[in-house]
Formats: C-alpha cells, sequence, structure tokens
C-alpha cells in the first residue's frame, strides 16, 4: 500500500506505519517522517519485489526533495533481476510530463513506473525500449459519478463561487477498481505484458 503527498493527514498514520510493514510513504517526503520510501518484499517462488514511491515535484502544494535521485539511489543498490526480481516505481505527481521522465529515468532499470495521484486512469499502457512497464496514471479506486472521488456538491459550490461551505466527503456510489496488470521476466525482471484493469462502478471493463 503506497500513500502520497497526504500521507500522514490523519494523525494514526504516525504510528501504524512503523506496524505495518506493507505500507510505503513517499522515498522523497521529510527526511525525519516515520515509516520506510522503499521496501523488498517477499514473493511465491523465493521471488523479491522492489516498491519504491516518491512524489514529484511539479504543481505540488509544498516542495519535495528530487525524486530522481532519490529513485537513482534505489535502484542501484537494487538492480533488476538481481536482488530483485521485479521493480515497482510509483511516481505520485501533477504532471504528466514528469510521469513520463520518470519512465524513461527508470526505462532498463525497473519492471514498471506507474503515475498516481490525479485520480483519473490514463490510455497510455506501454513497455518502453528497455523492458519498463509504463502507464501515466492507474486511476482511482472509487466512485466516478463525483469529482474525483468526492460527492459533487461540495466541489462545484467551490467552483461556482468561489467559497468553501462545507468538509468534502467521499462519493458513496459504486466504484470502480483501477489498476496496472504487469507480467515480468523472473530472470530479468523485464516486463513482458501490461494490461490496464478497470472493474465495476461506471468505467469500461478492462481486464488481463
Amino acid at each position: 500500500l503506497t500513500l502520497g503527498d497526504h500521507a500522514f493527514d490523519q494523525k494514526d498514520m504516525l504510528q501504524f506505519i512503523e506496524k505495518e510493514q506493507r505500507i510505503i510513504r513517499p522515498l522523497n517526503f521529510a527526511k525525519g517522517a516515520p515509516g520506510r520510501g522503499y521496501r523488498l518484499f517477499n514473493a511465491p517462488g523465493g521471488r523479491k519485489v522492489l516498491v519504491v514511491q516518491v512524489l514529484g515535484q511539479v504543481f505540488m502544494k509544498r516542495a519535495f526533495d528530487d525524486p530522481f535521485g532519490a529513485v537513482e539511489a534505489v535502484l542501484k543498490s537494487h538492480p533488476r533481476g538481481g536482488l530483485a526480481q521485479a521493480v515497482i516505481v510509483d511516481m505520485h505527481c501533477e504532471a504528466t510530463s514528469e510521469k513520463m521522465a520518470m519512465g524513461h529515468f527508470c526505462n532498463g532499470r525497473a519492471s514498471l513506473v506507474v503515475g498516481t495521484h490525479t485520480h483519473v486512469p490514463t490510455a497510455d499502457a506501454q513497455i518502453l525500449s528497455e523492458g519498463t512497464g509504463y502507464l501515466t496514471d492507474a486511476g482511482m479506486c472509487g466512485d466516478y459519478n463525483s469529482v474525483i472521488g468526492m460527492d459533487k456538491a461540495e466541489p462545484m459550490r467551490r467552483f461556482l463561487t468561489g467559497m468553501p461551505k462545507a468538509r468534502f466527503t467521499p462519493a458513496n456510489g459504486e466504484a470502480t477498481l483501477s489498476g496496472v496488470f504487469v507480467e515480468t521476466d523472473d530472470r530479468t525482471g523485464a516486463a513482458k505484458q501490461i494490461r490496464m484493469v478497470r472493474n465495476g462502478g461506471l468505467l469500461q471493463e478492462a481486464a488481463p
């Protein structure tokens, strides 16, 4: 489970993240933040999967450390097809250009670079020249009859009047599970195929 720029909005996460090893917070968050920005997970058959998350810098509300330098250090110490049979990089940011740049930066060194944060799935799933699967944004898991997952009333009021009246509340209609499926080569860690995943709710179904 990767987090994002709202990683510690809920104070309970400050304690929970130290206990739950499956949660990954952004690698380039504040250096003193609890938790870890990457982790090597055990998979069936003795295989290992490295998961890394970084925050982008373009159009984000606050400045974060350089995501490219942060990823570089981890990829050097966890080579694809060596220490890790698969390497997944979650690029959590606003700008499509920054996500694409990270995909090419990790080409040949990651099995998958997938963007998150914008809540809307993109249609550009592909395998880059050196075997790295890439998708600009996997989209949200939630109700798409909404404004990026929130009940429509308050966001629309703010756009129309420029003034808040209430808190945002999650839309509670049928959710769509959005994501991406990647098959990798156990020897090299390269992506062999990549497919978008969408199940339930309003969006058109997509399955591997």
